[in-house]
C-alpha cells in the first residue's frame, strides 16, 4: 500500500453494545490522523433504552445506525451483522482499511482476514480487550488514552478548590526496554545506529498496541529521551533547518 494516511479510505465499523459513547469525539479524531472515514457504521439493538445516549452523537457525526435485534438470548447477533457488512466492504473494494471499535474478541479473526487481503486494521477498544484481538490489528489503540489526552485540556480549568486528576499511565518494563534493544539490534547499522522512525514502525509490527501515551508521552522521540540509561539519542540536521533525524543506539 503505497498511499500516505491522509490519502487511506476506512471504514470504521463500532460495536455499540462494548463501546462508550461518550468517548466518540476524540475516537474519531484519531481516526481522522490515520485516514479518511469514507464509511461510518455502528451496530447494536436500538430498541434496548442502554443506548439511548449513542442518538446524538451519531447524529453529530454522520454515523449511519444498523439495527440489529438480538434474536437469542445469549447469542450477540451485532458481531455477526458487523462481520458480514466488514466482508461486504472488503468485496467492494472501495477502501484502503477497516477501523474495528470494539472490545469483543470475536472479532479476532475478522481482523486476521481483513490483513491477509492486504487491508490496514486498526482496532480502538478498552484496555480490558483480549490480547488476541489486540495483536491481530495492524495498530491498536486503547479509549482509555484517547480520553485522557482530551481530558488534559480541561485539567486547566480546574480550581484550586477543585480535587487534582491523576492519570494512570503504564509503567515501562523490563519486557519493553528489551524489546526496544531487540528492535534497534534488528535494523541498526554497522556501528549499532538505528532511525527512531523505522524503529517504532518495527515496534508497533511487534506490539501493535503500542503508544507513548500509554507512558505518559506525547510522541515516540521525549519517551525516548527518557530511557537515557539504556538508549543514546544522536539527533542528525538535514538540508531543511526545521527538518532533523533522529537516531538511537543501546547503551
Amino acid at each position: 500500500m503505497n498511499k500516505n494516511n491522509k490519502d487511506l479510505n476506512l471504514a470504521v465499523l463500532i460495536d455499540a453494545d462494548n463501546i462508550p459513547y461518550k468517548n466518540i469525539q476524540g475516537m474519531l479524531d484519531e481516526i481522522a490522523k490515520l485516514g479518511t472515514p469514507t464509511i461510518k457504521r455502528i451496530y447494536g439493538d436500538w430498541t434496548r433504552p442502554g443506548v439511548n445516549g449513542w442518538k446524538k452523537p451519531l447524529l453529530e457525526h454522520a454515523i449511519t445506525p444498523i439495527q440489529q435485534y438480538g434474536y437469542t438470548t445469549g447469542k450477540n447477533a451485532t458481531d455477526s451483522a458487523m462481520i458480514i457488512d466488514a466482508m461486504d466492504i472488503l468485496h467492494s473494494n472501495k477502501v484502503d482499511g477497516f477501523c474495528l471499535v470494539s472490545s469483543d474478541s470475536d472479532f479476532t479473526r475478522l481482523a486476521i482476514r481483513l490483513r491477509e487481503s492486504g487491508n490496514l486494521v486498526i482496532g480502538i477498544g478498552e484496555k480490558k480487550t483480549p490480547k488476541p484481538f489486540i495483536v491481530a490489528c495492524d495498530k491498536f489503540i486503547y479509549i482509555e488514552i484517547i480520553a485522557g489526552s482530551k481530558n488534559k485540556n480541561k485539567k486547566k480549568k480546574v480550581t484550586d478548590k477543585a480535587a487534582p486528576v491523576v492519570d494512570k499511565y503504564d509503567q515501562v518494563s523490563d519486557g519493553l526496554i528489551n524489546l526496544l534493544k531487540d528492535s534497534v539490534d534488528d535494523i541498526g547499522d554497522d556501528e549499532g545506529w538505528a532511525s527512531l522512525a523505522e524503529v517504532g514502525s518495527l515496534l508497533l509490527k511487534k506490539k501493535p498496541d503500542f503508544d507513548p501515551r500509554n507512558y505518559g508521552f506525547a510522541k515516540l522521540t521525549p519517551f525516548i529521551k527518557s530511557l537515557t540509561k539504556d538508549f543514546t539519542i544522536d539527533i542528525r540536521p538535514t538540508e531543511k533547518k526545521n527538518i532533523k533525524h533522529i537516531y538511537i543506539k543501546n547503551k
